[in-house]
């Protein structure tokens, strides 16, 4: 486990990518993947973000990222959006494992890396994710770390005021934030 740099960036896009296809079945999306392509920017340029990595035999097996990022509506729900403090939210992304490595506690050691990177800047008031609901066992993992607090499987609101064929079935979660 540490913190990524530049020589973990190929490994760590690998990674996400593979996850983007394989689990969620859409592929990269730039509107919401962006940071996939280019992680330099997104999280070892900025001061307050980061990028953690997991290696196994050599290769990056799991990845977490906290950036800066308040979550914005649209494409969130307005209930998201209000819960936290604009440009004091610590964001959780690409918590991803490769399949061969999952169970093993990766997962779990990542995201307790994170909070503690998080509890270490002062600029941060809360802490939230979103997962998709299709990854097995995402909503559980996330569950024992956070509180969920909108679920679009079974929410309808001001963003989608009535089914819709898009491919997400995204679940926002709240994390307390470790001081």
């Amino acid at each position: 486990m540490r913190l990524a740099d530049g020589e973990d960036l190929d490994g760590a896009r690998s990674v996400m990518l593979d996850t983007v296809y394989r689990e969620f079945g859409h592929g990269y999306l730039p509107r919401f993947h962006s940071d996939i392509i280019d992680p330099e920017s997104y999280y070892l340029a900025p001061e307050d973000n980061a990028l953690f990595v997991a290696e196994h035999g050599g290769r990056i097996a799991a990845t977490a990222g906290v950036r800066s990022a308040t979550p914005a509506s649209p494409p969130h729900p307005t209930a998201v959006a209000e819960r936290f403090e604009e440009g004091r939210t610590a964001t959780l992304y690409r918590v991803y494992v490769l399949p061969e490595h999952r169970r093993q506690g990766l997962a779990t050691a990542l995201v307790r890396t994170c909070m503690d990177f998080i509890a270490s800047r002062d600029r941060y008031t809360g802490v939230y994710l979103h997962t998709d609901a299709r990854t097995p066992g995402a909503v559980e993992f996330w569950e024992r770390h956070g509180k969920v607090i909108f679920d679009e499987r079974i929410a309808v609101n001001e963003q989608r005021p009535e089914a819709l064929d898009e491919p997400f079935e995204t679940v926002h979660f709240a994390l307390d934030l470790p001081r």
